[in-house]
């Protein structure tokens, strides 16, 4: 059984519990498999030599995880070489279509709703929503976690300028 953590975030001010380990800066980044719109799979291997950013949020048609999933499409445009995954547990289907009202085309979004693969391995599934928490992931061309962030509210936003700074910085 996997591991639950409790009194790490809050949703709408009650706390709630969370499936899988908590990944700290220095962890080797684990590999997980998700959905692209297309459906086909999706692994963390797929970026490998590349530095990522992995933007995680409960759904793409709440407004919080709408703003961040469009400030990290318009920070990709502006860091190059850096990959930026947006994972939710929307249905591939109706995060292409948001993306497409949306105009998002610069981040990848990916879907973790079949097995929670992603959600499992990172700490971020929400046991009694099934959804997954808001974080935030650096992960550099090593595999090596260099920013870690589990939102403490999930309808606040996360540190864009961390994670941006720690993306530029994990690029030197």
């Amino acid at each position: 059984m996997s591991q639950e953590r409790t009194g790490v975030v809050t949703f709408k001010g009650n706390p709630v519990t969370l499936i899988g380990p908590e990944i700290k800066v220095g962890d080797v980044a684990p590999n997980f498999k998700v959905l692209a719109n297309d459906l086909s799979e999706v692994t963390l291997d797929d970026t490998k030599g590349s530095v990522r950013i992995i933007s995680v949020v409960p759904s793409l048609d709440t407004g919080v995880c709408d703003a961040q999933t469009r400030r990290f499409n318009e920070e990709a445009a502006k860091l190059e070489g850096v990959h930026i995954l947006t994972i939710s547990v929307d249905l591939p289907f109706a995060q292409k279509r948001w993306c497409g009202a949306a105009g998002i085309d610069k981040v990848q979004t990916l879907s973790d709703h079949r097995d929670l693969s992603f959600g499992t391995a990172y700490g971020v599934v929400i046991k009694e929503l099934r959804l997954l928490a808001r974080a935030v992931f650096v992960i550099d061309q090593n595999d090596k976690v260099v920013y870690a962030e589990y939102v403490p509210e999930i309808a606040q936003h996360p540190n864009y300028e961390a994670a941006i700074g720690a993306a530029k910085k994990a690029l030197q």
